[in-house]
């Protein structure tokens, strides 16, 4: 047995990678990879928040190592996930953008996505939760099987929402079939018009328990209006208030069923996207209304989904990667007092922005890494970035892939082995993009009027101080950086 085998099977033995001249000897430890929905940066306790207390998300941030530059790719939803799950920036795809319900798949069937390296390092793998990255063809009958889906993506195993809490269809699927469906009840959905008969938010806003700030005067499901129209289907549309609980009890499944082999899951948590309808035992626990206390509801969620870690003895060889895709917002669609309760919390913690924008707040989320049997405990201020979760998993489980992808292998910086973290990154807002290069960033102008900022986010993290005009070189440098990212994918615009 020559020196490198016998340093891989050590490390095999004793559970963790054996670093042979600087690379990893691939490893198999479970992989779980949590993502929460518009959760800011300062939403947290371990990021400073201290009018909630997250003690769930806390404990990974305690027994693991908390990151205070990790990065997602963009401040909306679609464009981030898409990003994590295939390693390429959004903008190499047109369609990588905020998706209806009833939209296509956007991930091609052919191409290299997360799941199908884990699947190919022998990984059973799995989704539950929030999906938002397209189903079907364009024309799908959501009565029969949903192809191309999760299936196609690389998933052995799924059940998920099609979109957002707030777009129909309402309903689950598992395995790329409705939950719940009856045959004498079919569901049909639109996104162009109402079907005769039924109640709208528009038109029957006596029917509603929550209302509508802006938009979402669609069908209404469980006495909340959504963005598009459905029919049918009555039996199988979900009820807010159970979703959470339900989510958590298939991600248990899910590890329970195969804690004898190496397993990958992704657990798309749906909080605390809008609408917030927590549990009836989370309702006022956080005293900052529905969005204090879905949060909580979500922490509770990451606890009890550990506790049971725990009890299968999976947690000593088991990687878990809490983020979130993209920052927070308050007021996104419904009148939920948001704005109103928030007090002296501040969702974004440190950084200017929110969701959709370019600036820190809202692509600066949390990240956190926790894996007891090699990762120590401390806190990186590596900038790191989901896009890189491809590459790096990757070498971690022995795999290569032949396609070009945006995504590059951190993975000693992932496991706490080196401080060396990005050098460059593009920032994707809504339909607009900043670049980053080390501890400076640059916001294009994003409408007219506006001009070129630049900004040290290290010396000042809330963005307030401009300093385009005091270094006129290292601007123009970034410009042509950002120019030439463009030209290389033919397909980066600010438009």
């Amino acid at each position: 047995m020559n020196h490198l085998k016998l340093l891989s099977k050590i490390g095999t033995l004793l559970g963790f990678p054996t670093f042979v001249f600087g690379q990893i000897v691939p490893q198999q430890p479970n992989v779980v990879i949590i993502v929460a929905d518009d959760l800011g940066y300062g939403d947290l306790s371990c990021y400073g928040a201290k009018a909630l207390k997250t003690t769930g998300m806390d404990r990974l941030a305690t027994e693991g190592l908390r990151f205070t530059q990790g990065h997602c790719t963009a401040a909306t939803s679609t464009p981030s996930r898409y990003s994590l799950l295939t390693g390429m920036y959004p903008w190499s795809n047109p369609d990588a953008r905020i998706l209806p319900g009833n939209a296509p798949l956007i991930i091609d069937k052919e191409q290299v996505t997360l799941p199908k390296v884990m699947r190919k390092a022998g990984y059973v793998t799995g989704t539950v939760g929030k999906w938002h990255l397209g189903l079907g063809d364009g024309g799908v009958d959501w009565n029969k099987n949903i192809y191309p889906g999760a299936k196609e993506v690389g998933y052995d195993y799924s059940f998920i929402q099609a979109a957002t809490n707030d777009r129909v269809p309402c309903i689950f699927i598992e395995n790329g079939k409705g939950v719940g469906l009856e045959g004498d009840d079919p569901i049909y959905v639109s996104y162009k018009e109402n079907f005769p008969g039924e109640p709208t938010g528009k038109e029957n806003p006596e029917l509603l328990r929550m209302h509508p700030s802006v938009g979402h005067s669609g069908a209404i499901v469980n006495g909340v209006p959504r963005i598009g129209f459905q029919t049918g289907g009555k039996a199988a549309q979900w009820r807010d208030e159970d979703m959470a609980e339900l989510f958590l009890e298939k991600a248990k499944m899910f590890m329970r069923e195969n804690k004898d082999k190496p397993f990958f899951l992704y657990y798309g948590l749906h909080q605390p996207h809008v609408p917030r309808v927590p549990n009836e035992r989370f309702v006022g626990k956080s005293g900052m209304g529905p969005r204090g206390d879905v949060i909580l509801e979500a922490d509770w969620c990451i606890s009890d989904f550990l506790k049971e870690m725990d009890r299968l003895g999976l947690t000593e060889n088991t990687l878990v990667v809490f983020t979130s895709d993209n920052g927070p917002v308050l007021d996104d669609g419904y009148k939920d007092n948001a704005k109103e309760l928030i007090g002296s919390h501040k969702p974004a913690g440190p950084y200017k922005g929110w969701k959709c924008s370019m600036y820190e707040g809202g692509t600066c989320v949390p990240f956190l890494i926790r894996w007891p049997a090699v990762v120590e405990p401390g806190v990186s201020d590596a900038l790191i970035c989901q896009i890189d979760l491809l590459a790096s998993l990757s070498a971690l489980v022995g795999q290569t892939y032949t396609e070009r992808t945006d995504s590059q292998n951190t993975l000693s910086v992932f496991l706490g082995k080196s401080k060396e973290g990005r050098q460059e990154l593009v920032i994707e807002g809504m339909h607009n993009y900043a670049f980053r290069q080390g501890d400076w960033v640059m916001i294009p102008p994003y409408r007219p009027g506006k001009a070129y900022e630049l900004y040290n986010v290290k010396l000042d993290p809330e963005q307030t101080m401009d300093k385009s005009k005091e270094n006129p070189t290292l601007l123009r440098n970034m410009m042509r950086r950002l120019e030439y990212l463009k030209r290389a994918t033919g397909k980066l615009t600010n438009d």
